[in-house]
């Protein structure tokens, strides 16, 4: 039975090191945001088709999440493999479409095969290397250097320091489209609809609001026995106090119903108006529900009451409804 492997003491000291050789990989970077790095954004943005995001091995799966931080930032991408692509996947790049090709040796030779026919095609081409002086280099429209002084790897071998450096590059390039495109938190949002964000950015009040008869009212000349028997009808805390057009009067709350009762008034003969809150809180049912949220909290209260431009009920919701469509 072999004996389990215990970390060395050095370990610690091993894996600030790479941190730190990582950070000065990106550091380095901040010089070489020129006008090389201008050009490439000019090319994507004048783009007409996708961008298409390549590289072999480690620089692959660098690739692959350049494209995917692309696609939800608002440029539309895809990651094509380069091996693939000598076989059939190339059909997919047209001539509208700019090729963004990684590869730290800048001689990866899957991507040099198809860079003649990428050429022909008319596609632009964007290299990543960290070999100004490359083939891959020579052969681009616009020529990013991720060059790093050294690797994180102790044998100088696996690529740490250089992928994390075109990474880097990958996100700067996706942030300044971003920027460039104007494109904000909604836009992000309707890409990201099954997250938090999308959640919390699309959903409106009206999409969660109960509607109809299930919303908790009474008129202005009910008792407070009514009102009681309305707020536990529709078991959402509270109770709207409307007039006969259904405009909003005021509204009478658990919290209200505790201190009448400390008044020791008749439910029966007391009209509701005579105790009602007449300045209640609402909101627009085309509000987003974060709105809503941002009003209960800012006043500490549980419900409120959705109502129209007009000053009419149409609505009603708790903290109840809010946690249950997840916006909170």
């Amino acid at each position: 039975m072999h004996k389990p492997l215990t970390a060395a003491p050095h370990a610690l000291d091993l894996a600030r090191q790479v941190l730190i050789i990582e950070a000065a990989a990106v550091q380095a970077l901040v010089e070489r945001i020129d006008t090389h790095f201008l050009n490439a954004l000019n090319l994507i943005l004048a783009c007409e088709g996708r961008v298409i995001v390549s590289g072999m091995g480690k620089s692959g799966h660098i690739a692959r999440k350049i494209a995917a931080t692309l696609s939800s930032t608002g440029t539309p991408a895809y990651f094509v493999h380069p091996g693939e692509a000598s076989h059939g996947d190339l059909g997919m790049v047209t001539a509208q479409d700019v090729f963004i090709g990684i590869s730290y040796s800048g001689e990866s030779q899957e991507l040099l095969t198809i860079v003649p026919v990428l050429k022909r095609q008319g596609a632009k081409l964007i290299t990543i290397t960290g070999k100004p002086e490359s083939s891959l280099a020579c052969e681009a429209d616009v020529h990013l250097n991720g060059a790093v002084a050294q690797e994180a790897c102790p044998m100088g071998l696996a690529p740490t320091a250089s992928t994390t450096a075109a990474l880097a590059l990958g996100d700067a390039l996706a942030v300044a489209l971003l920027d460039a495109k104007g494109f904000g938190e909604a836009d992000f949002a309707r890409s990201h609809p099954g997250g938090s964000l999308g959640r919390r950015l699309l959903t409106h009040v009206r999409d969660i609001m109960h509607t109809n008869a299930s919303v908790p009212s009474v008129s202005e000349n009910a008792t407070l026995a009514d009102a009681v028997l309305e707020i536990s009808r529709k078991g959402l805390g509270m109770t709207a106090i409307v007039d006969s057009a259904h405009h909003l009067l005021g509204i009478y709350t658990d919290g209200d119903l505790r201190r009448t009762l400390e008044k020791k008034v008749d439910f029966s003969t007391t009209p509701v108006a005579s105790v009602m809150s007449k300045t209640p809180r609402s909101i627009d049912p085309d509000a987003l529900a974060v709105e809503a949220v941002q009003l209960m909290e800012q006043y500490n209260i549980n419900q409120l009451l959705v109502v129209d431009s007009a000053k009419k009920v149409v609505g009603a919701l708790n903290m109840h409804d809010l946690l249950k469509a997840k916006v909170i």
